[in-house]
Order: C-alpha cells, then sequence, then structure tokens
C-alpha cells in the first residue's frame, strides 16, 4: 500500500517488528519511525496491517505503543482481519486516551493493494469515516461504511466465508474435471465466461493448475478466521455447512504442514482426498516435492 499511498501525496511514516520489512519500506520511500509511539507522534492517521488482533492492541497499547507517548488528535484506522469483538474492545480503550478509532479491514490481495484497488469495508463513527476517507481513497477503490465500530469487521467475517469456501469448490471443480478426463483448463476457461466465474476462479484457479503455491496469503492465517466465523455462527445460532465443509479442508492443508503456502494450496488437498494415495508433502512453492506430476502442465 506504500505505492498508492505516495503517490497520492502523503508523507508515509512506518515501523515493523522485523528490521528487513522496515529496511525494504525505506527503499520504497517511507520515513522509519523507532517505535509506535515515535511513529504516533510524527502522524495524525495511523494505518495498522497486521497479522492478528493481539498485534493490533501490542502496536497500540504495549509497551512504546501509540499512546505510550504524544498522539494528540490521532486516528487509528485498523486494516487488519481480526474479530468484531477485538475492534469493539480496543475502540473503547484507545477512546480513554482520546484516540478514534475505525476497523477497516481490506480486500483483494496484493494485487489489488498495489493498485490501490482494495475494498474497504469500515466501522465507526460517520465523522471520523469523513477524516479517514481521503486516505482510504488512496488505498481502495470502494469504501463502505458498514455501521459502528466492529461491523467492519463482520463485513471482512462474510467475506473470509466466502473466500475460503470459494478456494474450495474451485478445487474441487479442477480436481474432477481432470479425474473424469477433461482438460481442467479449458474446463476453467469456459467457466470463467458464466455465473461460475469469479475473481478466485480466474487469479487462484489458474495457480491452482500451474502449481503456483507462493504465499500471496498465507493459508496459516484463515485458522483466525475460520475460528472467528465459528464463534459468531454459534452466537447468531446460524448453521453453516457449506462453509464448514471447506473450512475442514483448509485446516487439513494448514495441519498438513502447508500454512506458510498460499491458500490456492487447498487444492492440493482436494487431489489427494481424490484418490491420491502418496500424502502430499507440503513444502514450498520452490520444493518440486510439493508439485508431483499432474498432466496439467
Amino acid at each position: 500500500m506504500i505505492g498508492p499511498l505516495t503517490q497520492a501525496g502523503y508523507r508515509v511514516i512506518g515501523w515493523d517488528i522485523n528490521p528487513g520489512s522496515l529496511a525494504a519500506a525505506t527503499t520504497k520511500g517511507v520515513a522509519p519511525a523507532v517505535d509506535p509511539s515515535d511513529l504516533a507522534s510524527r502522524a495524525s492517521v495511523v494505518l495498522t496491517s497486521l497479522p492478528d488482533g493481539n498485534a493490533v492492541r501490542a502496536v497500540a497499547l504495549g509497551d512504546r505503543g501509540l499512546v505510550s507517548g504524544e498522539h494528540t488528535g490521532l486516528l487509528v484506522i485498523d486494516l487488519s482481519t481480526t474479530s468484531p469483538d477485538e475492534a469493539r474492545s480496543l475502540s473503547t480503550d484507545l477512546s480513554q486516551f482520546g484516540v478514534a478509532f475505525l476497523d477497516a479491514p481490506v480486500s483483494g490481495g496484493v494485487g489489488g493493494a498495489a493498485k490501490g484497488a482494495l475494498s474497504v469495508m469500515v466501522g465507526g463513527s460517520e465523522s471520523d469515516l469523513n477524516r479517514a476517507r481521503p486516505v482510504l481513497a488512496a488505498i481502495g477503490r470502494r469504501i463502505v461504511h458498514c455501521g459502528p465500530v466492529g461491523s467492519g469487521q463482520i463485513a471482512k467475517a462474510c467475506n473470509q466465508l466466502i473466500v475460503i469456501t470459494t478456494h474450495a469448490v474451485v478445487a474441487e471443480a479442477l480436481v474432477l474435471s481432470e479425474k473424469i478426463g477433461a482438460d481442467p483448463a479449458k474446463i476453467r476457461e469456459a467457466l470463467l465466461g458464466g455465473y461460475a466465474s469469479s475473481p478466485i476462479m480466474k487469479i487462484q484457479g489458474e495457480r491452482m493448475l500451474k502449481r503456483d503455491f507462493a504465499p500471496g496469503g498465507k493459508a496459516i492465517y484463515h485458522a483466525k478466521d475460520i475460528a472467528t466465523l465459528r464463534d459468531l455462527a454459534r452466537r447468531a445460532n446460524v448453521r453453516l455447512s457449506t462453509f464448514e465443509s471447506a473450512a475442514a479442508l483448509m485446516e487439513e492443508l494448514i495441519d498438513s504442514g502447508g500454512g506458510d503456502l498460499d491458500d490456492c494450496a487447498v487444492y492440493l488437498i482436494v487431489e489427494r482426498s481424490g484418490g491420491q494415495q502418496e500424502p502430499v508433502r507440503l513444502r514450498g512453492p520452490g520444493d518440486p516435492a510439493a508439485h508431483p506430476a499432474s498432466g496439467q502442465g
């Protein structure tokens, strides 16, 4: 997201727990901060994009966190995927320090981030969103105010429900077509012209056929999505039968050692369940052992 922000004229200050990541960001024009407290003292709007809710809370409220030093008028926009409860709790705690908060998870993948074409699902007050909108417009093509704090994460949970399930059914369609003697590449090409078409069929389906499982979005990150969705469904007394079938495949991928592969590697689990007797060795995209010959080209 650095590129679209700088192209929109923003001066970007960055911090990351990984020095290598911060060093890489500086080559793209980011001014490095010493820690989150230093960052907050030099910026009026802070975007957080982190693996989970615990990381967001630590950056905001932990030792040398955003609120530990000067932070007058600070607005925190959390782009991470957490849970609605985590978003609400953090918003309440930040408000005690006079810090405004929006939960604004995004969808669109690495490609969407690089193009400034993400979908941004926002929870929070209208006034805070109006203040944030110019910044969000730099990274997002679609910005939707979903409701009060926590609503953005509800939208993202629904997004992940569809993403996880669609990955599984696309993998099933491609594996099935091959197993019954058709060319899965041709089947995918045909399906892209009808109602079965989707970004996952287009982008991830192609990656499945090429056996390109280099991580864009790691499968392991879906573990928290699955837990969040199960909790929301339990509390709402809603049955998510289709999702549960897909979630079981994603969990099998993670448990088999494929958590660091792209989520499209769920294809390997469907392929294995379709009759392949030898265990699939899930290592990495550069390891030939992780890509047994399939005749798909």
